[in-house]
């Protein structure tokens, strides 16, 4: 094995400028919270109304935290014994690592979603004064949400990478998934929530009561405020964060591999280039954020909003494309790496625009769905279907095509490891601008926030034309930053696949000591061949967990949205004066309800993630493992993809018949958009997102569990614990299921409930 890496004083004066850059960046986004605070949060009633948001997104978070540590404590325990065998400075590390992980992901989306609710109704009272006020407002609330994303990946990282130097892919696979785990718990946990309590305010509030979609009459609309922030703001910033950490240890690990193609002092100091490069382009990332979001603003009052944030994306990936440039060959001196994560800037633009095309109501997709609402809700459907079954296969392609040009950049190796490393510099490169994505995400439930805030105080004669800007804008920079996320997560696991390669052959050849670095030779020779019968049983496995994850997820949706429509429906009826408004709602009994579903449903959901990988290594080896794996990331992208343009199509078909198309709101039209748009809701915010981390969180317990695979290989015991697993798994899963009939028992049925208009 090479000897320890040595580095230069420029590399060290690098090293501490990249930490520099991560700092800088929190510090930023300090300094724009601040900013943010400074504006007045406008009447008493508008104060009120942001209160009793804050108040249950805060709940909600505190409460999900309380409700996982339990199995953080369990699984720091499982990762500190499993990195014992390369010695306890590793185990430990890998354990404490892992709990910064979970740290760093949980207090970036909580800094997110604390201030998008602080700055909802800043914001709704800037939209009395200025539509550019309000953009300022809005784009720099979710610019915390942004820095904090890759400040926090890029100081933790960091700081293990300072420490343990060549040994630092070990502790670092423990920092990836305490941040995966994190953001599968978020990503689940708020998007039952946002959806449960979308679902029933829009059933019963636009369906039944013929109301406007924020009116305070209805005792749902405050857990639907809350959702959009515990489900967008909080669950988008650790889906983002965990994909951001895991690109960069995929590579590192890639380039450790690579290393052993040259011999003793240069095969590390070229490891020592490429583990480099992936840092430095991270702390480029930090500071082109910084410009782009600083260039969010309008020049005019008459500048649609969306050439602000467009402008703002455009000019961070340019200066990161240009600094890129200057890395790549003055310090690397292998311009292939410039080319493969300026491949990555370019495809986070087209997947940006191919997503927007779907989703946005300007395009002919979500057009054709509107038009089908003139014949009903069967109609509806089915066009939204046939919408993003087609989107589905071209963000695909452009994942293909992005992957084929690192094949042609560094084909000329005929190494499979380098290959995989220029798609871990892809994702690199496409995650340069995750300040600016996630602001923009962010932006989105901030402006819906406003414009809620703006009806239920009564001040929409000001500040509705504003808020009702910003909140199209904003469901446009959401959909298509959910594009931004799949792809991202797609990325980021096919590195990692790669990687799964290098850590089974570092196990055939007895390794444990820590180092990523493996015979070239021996790693050229392994092959996961479709033809063998356990891969392939393996690889339909995988491929039909995605499935399995989102029938779990959208029937969560479905129980808590039953029990919170038959809630709203009593208020109705037994609260007098309720539809006159001569009374209140009692909202805090929804948001107990939500919060109280999307918790329960949170334990076999993450079983099913932890588990199930480790089962299928257990039974069918590594081989068998890696099949699985390939299933996943397959199945995983294409379902996500059309959950979520499927879903967003929907959505704004249904915007374009409230804004008048088709006869208006009231319409039988508008009736058939409202129940396209609650069909795609639990798909678009809930299943789809959350097969993000799912596909990542899967990948990297393959990561950790392949060795002990391989060193027990045909050992009768790895048929036990499989055996035992799998029970674990199912015991799970029925709980989860039986949880349904509990609800049918306690709320009734919905059939036998009367509607708001009997």
């Amino acid at each position: 094995m090479p000897g320890t890496m040595q580095f230069t004083t420029f590399e060290n004066g690098a090293l501490w400028g990249v930490l520099a850059a991560a700092v800088i960046g929190l510090c930023y986004g300090a300094y724009l919270r601040r900013r943010v605070l400074k504006f007045d949060e406008g009447t008493d009633e508008m104060k009120r109304i942001a209160r009793l948001i804050q108040d249950g997104a805060y709940a909600y978070l505190h409460r999900q935290f309380s409700t996982i540590v339990w199995m953080v404590i369990i699984l720091f325990i499982a990762l500190t014994l499993s990195g014992m065998a390369a010695g306890w400075q590793i185990g430990l590390g890998r354990g404490v690592a892992f709990l910064l992980g979970c740290f760093a992901s949980a207090f970036t989306g909580w800094m997110g979603m604390t201030l998008a609710v602080q700055g909802n109704v800043r914001c709704a009272n800037a939209a009395r004064k200025s539509l550019r006020e309000a953009l300022f407002v809005a784009f720099r609330s979710g610019g915390v949400a942004g820095m904090y994303t890759v400040g926090m990946g890029l100081l933790g990282a960091t700081i293990i990478f300072m420490i343990f130097r060549e040994r630092a892919t070990e502790v670092l696979l423990g920092f990836g998934f305490g941040g995966c785990l994190l953001a599968l718990f978020m990503r689940v946990g708020g998007g039952i929530y946002t959806k449960a309590a979308d679902v029933g305010a829009d059933l019963v509030g636009k369906v039944e009561a013929g109301i406007p979609e924020d009116d305070p009459r209805n005792a749902a609309v405050i857990a639907d405020q809350v959702g959009d922030n515990v489900g967008d703001c909080a669950g988008m910033a650790a889906d983002i964060f965990e994909s951001y950490e895991v690109t960069l240890v995929a590579s590192m690990i890639l380039a450790l591999a690579h290393a052993s193609s040259g011999s003793g002092a240069e095969g590390m100091e070229l490891a020592k280039k490429w583990i480099m490069f992936p840092l430095i382009v991270r702390g480029i990332g930090v500071l082109t954020s910084i410009v782009g979001i600083s260039l969010v603003s309008l020049k005019s009052e008459d500048e649609h909003p969306m050439s602000g944030i467009t402008r703002g994306f455009v000019w961070s990936g340019i200066l990161s494309i240009i600094a890129f440039f200057f890395f790549a060959k003055y310090y690397v001196e292998d311009m292939r790496l410039f080319w493969a994560t300026t491949s990555g800037v370019i495809l986070a633009v087209v997947i940006y625009q191919i997503t927007r095309y779907y989703t946005d109501g300007t395009f002919n997709p979500v057009k054709s769905i509107a038009r089908a609402t003139q014949t009903g809700t069967a109609t509806t459907i089915i066009q939204g279907l046939a919408v993003g079954f087609e989107g589905t296969v071209w963000s695909l392609l452009v994942i293909c095509a992005a992957m084929f040009v690192s094949m042609l950049i560094f084909g000329g190796e005929k190494s499979a490891v380098s290959i995989l490393y220029g798609v871990s510099l892809t994702g690199l490169g496409m995650l340069t601008t995750t300040g600016v994505m996630v602001s923009m995400d962010t932006f989105g439930p901030v402006a819906d926030n406003a414009q809620g805030i703006t009806e239920m105080s009564g001040t929409s004669a000001e500040a509705g034309p504003v808020v009702e800007v910003l909140d199209s804008v904003g469901n446009t920079t959401k959909a298509a930053t959910k594009g931004f996320a799949i792809a991202s997560a797609v990325i980021a696991a096919v590195s990692l696949f790669g990687s799964f390669l290098s850590k089974v052959a570092i196990a055939q050849a007895g390794g444990g000591g820590g180092s990523d670095i493996v015979d070239a030779s021996a790693l050229e020779r392994l092959h996961i061949q479709v033809d063998q019968p356990q891969v392939f049983i393996g690889l339909l496995i995988g491929g039909a967990m995605p499935f399995l994850f989102s029938s779990m997820t959208i029937r969560a949706v479905g129980r808590a949205a039953f029990a919170i429509i038959n809630e709203v429906r009593r208020q109705f009826h037994e609260i007098p004066g309720l539809m006159a408004g001569t009374a209140e709602p009692d909202s805090r009994k929804v948001v107990d309800i939500c919060t109280t579903s999307a918790l329960r449903e949170l334990a076999a959901p993450g079983v099913l993630a932890i588990l199930a990988p480790i089962v299928v290594g257990c039974w069918f080896h590594w081989q068998g493992l890696g099949g699985y794996l390939a299933g996943i990331i397959v199945t995983g992208q294409l379902l996500a993809v059309f959950m979520c343009e499927a879903g967003g199509a929907w959505d704004n078909s249904k915007k374009m018949i409230e804004d008048g198309l088709y006869g208006g709101k009231g319409s039988e039209a508008h009736k058939a958009g409202v129940v396209g748009d609650t069909v795609g809701d639990p798909l678009k915010d809930t299943a789809g997102p959350a097969l993000n981390p799912l596909i990542k969180v899967m990948n990297l317990v393959g990561l950790l569990v392949v060795p002990l695979m391989v060193k027990y290989e045909g050992s009768p015991l790895l048929i036990v614990v499989g055996i035992v697993l799998a029970a674990v798994i199912s015991i799970f899963f029925m709980m989860s299921k039986r949880e349904s009939q509990e609800s049918m028992k306690v709320y009734g049925s919905v059939e036998s409930a009367p509607g708001v208009g009997e």
